[in-house]
């Protein structure tokens, strides 16, 4: 803007809430591939000797990896950042209609043009 304030494009902000929740839910699979499809039943390894055992832990270690400190932890930040992009575009949405009622004294409840008197 031309008058030294700011200008924030409310439907680039609506657009990365709707794409930050697509991603949500393109996590549901990867998220439930690890939880479910990656199941190795004791036994399926080997039997009697040392080293399935050894594989069989360090399946099931590495399972829980993915679940809670990967995918968890992404979704989580989506999560976050979403909520943030969300409040933030309402935080601003508000200021842009506080600002049109300021500049027009039109507080759109009545229809009648009103000039807001603020000391």
């Amino acid at each position: 803007m031309a008058d030294g304030g700011y200008e924030v494009d409310l439907d680039a902000l609506d657009q990365v809430v709707k794409e930050l929740n697509q991603v949500l839910k393109d996590m549901d699979g990867p998220e439930s591939k690890a939880k479910y499809g990656t199941y190795v039943p004791d036994g399926a390894l080997g039997v009697d000797f040392s080293e399935a055992r050894e594989l069989y832990r360090a399946h099931g270690k590495m399972k829980d990896r993915i679940e809670k400190d990967m995918i968890a932890k992404i979704k989580d930040l989506i999560e976050k950042f979403g909520h943030k992009t969300s409040k933030a575009h309402g935080q601003y949405q508000n200021a842009e209609a506080d600002n049109s009622v300021k500049e027009t004294g039109n507080t759109g409840g009545t229809g009648n043009t009103e000039v807001a008197n603020r000391g």
